[in-house]
């Protein structure tokens, strides 16, 4: 299958608010067939196509339209003919072109050609191997795997791709400012001076750790057992509480039950609606299996 088209399936479904579960269950299908289809590992038969024609409420005329040009037969003609034919095409195909101007550069090598022009850069080579770059976006495709990058979005072989963009906090120099910090309190004698404030280069990490949770929206993400430590180290020089701040460790324990817990309750609460749970030991997070 054509992988525009094939990105065509994954969005309407996705505008219709469906998962490759749901669609294959209107349609009688597996899963794994929606899958097959919107990689453009297969193709849909006539009756199906017809049956997603009247799911989205669009013609097939629209769920089948492509850029591609369609061939046009050719006459049938004689063997001598038709041998000649193919030794003409295989010089032509032989021949190498290059042609500059005022619509860009074309280039072809036999059955490889490179167009530069004003829509853009096409590559097409005789290994099924294209690629395209222009003002509406990016798309690579070796066979039947695609990459298509368009309207800030990104499919893979089909299949949406989400985009992490990083915020300022993932730059912010948290050590820097440590070490600013560290030197100011040293130098002016505040909060102790140099035999205390060494506790900033501990705080550095346990904020990193902080905006890293807040973002991922997973308390797993938070340095717990360093925010005991560091509040030990506060206690016990600034408190003189060395002793019972110890206890402070105990703590974490209890933190990690409460997230434990937490978390079997989540994750229950997603098998009883019926998802698939995906458990990570490394990642607080639950993700449920569908598209």
């Amino acid at each position: 299958m054509n992988i525009e088209i094939a990105n065509r399936l994954v969005r309407l479904r996705k505008e219709k608010g469906y998962s490759q579960e749901e669609l294959a269950e209107k349609l009688g299908l597996s899963r794994q067939a929606i899958s097959k289809w919107e990689r453009a590992e297969a193709s849909p038969d006539t009756d199906n196509l017809i049956l997603l024609s009247r799911l989205y409420g669009i013609s097939l005329d629209e769920l089948l339209f492509t850029e591609d040009e369609i061939p046009t037969p050719e006459p049938e003609k004689s063997n001598s003919e038709e041998a000649d034919r193919e030794t003409d095409e295989g010089k032509r195909s032989k021949e190498s072109t290059v042609h500059i101007g005022w619509d860009g550069v074309h280039v072809q090598d036999g059955d490889d050609t490179v167009h530069v022009g004003w829509d853009g850069i096409h590559v097409d080579s005789s290994d099924n191997e294209h690629v395209h770059i222009g003002a509406d976006g990016f798309r690579v495709q070796d066979g039947v795997d695609g990459v298509v990058i368009e309207n800030g979005k990104v499919f893979v072989n089909g299949e949406e791709k989400k985009i992490t963009k990083k915020t300022f906090w993932h730059f912010f120099p948290w050590t820097t400012v440590a070490c600013i910090a560290y030197l100011l309190c040293g130098f002016f004698d505040l909060f102790g001076g140099w035999g205390v404030t060494w506790i900033l280069f501990l705080i550095a990490p346990l904020l990193s750790s902080l905006v890293k949770a807040i973002e991922k929206r997973s308390l797993q993400k938070f340095s717990y057992p360093l925010l005991c430590l560091v509040a030990f180290f506060v206690l016990g020089f600034y408190c003189q509480l060395w002793h019972p701040g110890w206890a402070v460790f105990l703590t974490i324990p209890i933190w990690y039950g409460i997230l434990k817990a937490f978390r079997r309750a989540k994750k229950s609460r997603y098998e009883v609606r019926g998802h698939i749970v995906i458990d990570d030991d490394d990642d607080d997070d639950l993700e449920t299996e569908e598209d």
